[in-house]
């Protein structure tokens, strides 16, 4: 039997079958909406450029988790595409027989290879093998903290520009769309969704952000919600 002809996996859990936190509706809790003003390309790279003393909310982090190995190290680019003044986040479906997060809908990126410098260069690699964005057309601005994940893996999140021009080359092996969602909707906290989510003994916040018929939820959600909370502060 080929990889194609395999039957697509399960995702660990379905989001959507998780309560809801009814905590999460009060404003008070869920956060503050962004200025336009904060999301401007100017602004984003004035907010990278001194972060300060920020750390991350662990509300939702699953580093809490008891992880039996050491945790592999990954890395993820988070392409900001520039639209004159306003800016839209590049996302990838992942292809639905993959071992690891099938048919999740994510940021390019994957492990760190012996050849890899660092994450910078990790995230950078597999961005181009993945979907064929060429390393000119980025312009990196920061990163967010890592994030540790239930699949065994520490992912630096790697925060870059993308200039418009770029042309993509999908591997559909791994991915099958790549799409832009505009960065204002994904940190409008009125579209932000948390569940309690049991695992073992303990127990801890997930996020989904619905957009129109797909869902982002997982590590790819997580990682906006740390982008929402830095732009905040």
């Amino acid at each position: 039997m080929t990889a194609s002809s395999l039957p697509p996996l399960r995702p660990l859990f379905d989001p959507e079958r998780v309560p809801l936190d009814p905590t999460f509706e009060d404003p008070a809790v869920r956060g503050a909406d962004l200025v336009h003003a904060r999301l401007t390309p100017t602004a984003l790279r004035a907010r990278f450029r001194a972060p300060g003393a920020w750390q991350p909310e662990l509300r939702g982090d699953p580093r809490p988790y008891k992880i039996e190995a050491a945790p592999r190290p990954a890395a993820v680019l988070i392409p900001l595409v520039i639209h004159g003044d306003t800016v839209s986040v590049l996302l990838t479906q992942r292809t639905a027989h993959l071992t690891d997060h099938a048919g999740q809908i994510s940021f390019p990126g994957g492990r760190l290879e012996p050849s890899d410098a660092d994450a910078l260069e990790a995230a950078l690699r597999e961005t181009q093998e993945e979907i064929g964005l060429e390393r000119a057309f980025v312009e990196v601005v920061g990163y967010l903290p890592d994030h540790l994940i239930i699949s065994g893996y520490r992912v630096t999140p790697v925060v870059g520009f993308v200039r418009p021009g770029f042309e993509l080359r999908l591997d559909t092996t791994e991915v099958t769309e790549a799409f832009e969602v505009p960065l204002r909707f994904v940190l409008d906290p009125t579209h932000h969704k948390a569940r309690r989510r049991q695992l073992g003994e303990g127990e801890i916040e997930v996020y989904d952000i619905p957009y129109g018929e797909r869902n982002i939820w997982g590590a790819t959600a997580g990682m906006l919600m740390t982008l929402y909370r830095l732009l905040n502060e």
